[in-house]
């Protein structure tokens, strides 16, 4: 299998991570072209800027793109749209990677580490496909400012078009064919005018192109659907959202599965462009370095890669399956409650991969 992987490790344990995953690949993909790319604060040490011209256009160019994890304490002074986290959300932006999907997954071996009880969270698969390219975080106007009246506010703006809306309601519903055909679709469009255009326009979309297909669609509230993730997670399936709900119900979701270390996310744009891969944890400082980082989430991200840009679903359930079985064998990082490093869980993940 040709093709080309771009590895953007980044800060704090994202090195770590992804040199683990690059171990796994280097096994699975062997034919792949595989580059490496400073980037978030690692690139503003080096080049002055979270995001190089030249590393977007590397990225471009690639099938996938692996992220580790970005930002850290160290660049906390540095303007905001110049800090790793504006790196992040540009690459975004310049990939149009504009669909999120974040798997909530609860292994067997894990489901007494969740802080829900076992009988809610055993076998837990829950697929969360959040817009990422626009809503609240991208909106504008947006800032801080006095007003004519003297008073200080601060304000940021949601805006979807109808077609924003459109293409990751196609994801959500397409992704559901190959899973229970069951779509929940959250807002807030009893308060929200966003929220109830959002609303709207999912439905017409699914009325349009996916009604004849066997899918069921229906629509919750978000506070509703946060309180149901905790009540009764298994109901779900796939959950629809939009940017700020995505993002607040997929944390919700990950602490679910008896760590945020075990989950990896998606970010997809149109068919043919590149990929984004990364864990949902983020860059870790306080354990940077120490070498006891979960890799299994970069692991796990590259599955993902596997199945949604090389179209080697195949490889995917390998990867899983492998992590799976190092689970079960009771080999686990300090956060799942085991004693392993970094590279000895890469290297349980390896024999069972091999096994």
């Amino acid at each position: 299998m040709n093709g080309k992987l771009l590895l953007l490790p980044g800060d704090g344990i994202g090195p770590e991570v992804i040199e683990q995953a690059e171990r796994v690949a280097k096994i699975v993909i062997p034919d792949v072209e595989i580059k490496h790319r400073p980037f978030g604060g690692a690139s503003i040490d080096l080049h002055g800027g979270p995001l190089t011209d030249e590393t977007l256009k590397t990225a471009k160019s690639s099938d996938a793109v692996l992220m580790g994890a970005v930002g850290g304490p160290k660049w906390k002074d540095i303007p905001r749209d110049k800090r790793p986290e504006a790196g992040l959300l540009l690459l975004r932006k310049e990939l149009d990677v504009f669909a999120n999907l974040r798997p909530a997954i609860c292994f067997k071996a894990l489901a007494d580490a969740s802080s829900l009880k076992r009988d809610l969270v055993e076998d837990l698969d829950i697929l969360i496909v959040r817009e990422l390219t626009s809503g609240v975080y991208f909106g504008k106007p947006r800032g801080i400012e006095v007003g004519n009246d003297g008073i200080k506010r601060g304000f940021d703006n949601s805006v979807y078009t109808e077609k924003e809306v459109e293409r990751v309601s196609d994801v959500a519903f397409g992704t559901s064919m190959r899973r229970a055909k069951t779509v929940v679709s959250v807002d807030k469009s009893n308060v929200m005018e966003s929220g109830l255009f959002w609303r709207e326009t999912v439905q017409k979309c699914f009325d349009a192109k996916w009604a004849d297909k066997g899918i069921s669609l229906s629509h919750m509230y978000a506070d509703a659907c946060a309180m149901e993730l905790v009540r009764a997670p298994k109901q779900f399936d796939i959950i629809l959202a939009d940017n700020l709900f995505g993002d607040l119900l997929s944390d919700e979701a990950a602490m679910l599965t008896g760590s945020i270390g075990m989950l990896p996310s998606a970010a997809l744009g149109k068919t043919g462009t590149a990929g984004l891969y990364e864990p949902v944890h983020g860059s870790a400082p306080d354990i940077a370095g120490k070498g006891i980082a979960n890799p299994c989430a970069a692991i796990l991200s590259l599955a993902m890669a596997l199945s949604e840009s090389f179209q080697r679903p195949d490889l995917r359930e390998l990867l899983f399956s492998a992590v799976s079985r190092t689970l079960s064998n009771d080999a686990k990082t300090l956060d799942i409650g085991g004693q392993l490093t970094t590279s000895q869980m890469g290297d349980e993940v390896i024999k069972n991969l091999r096994s």
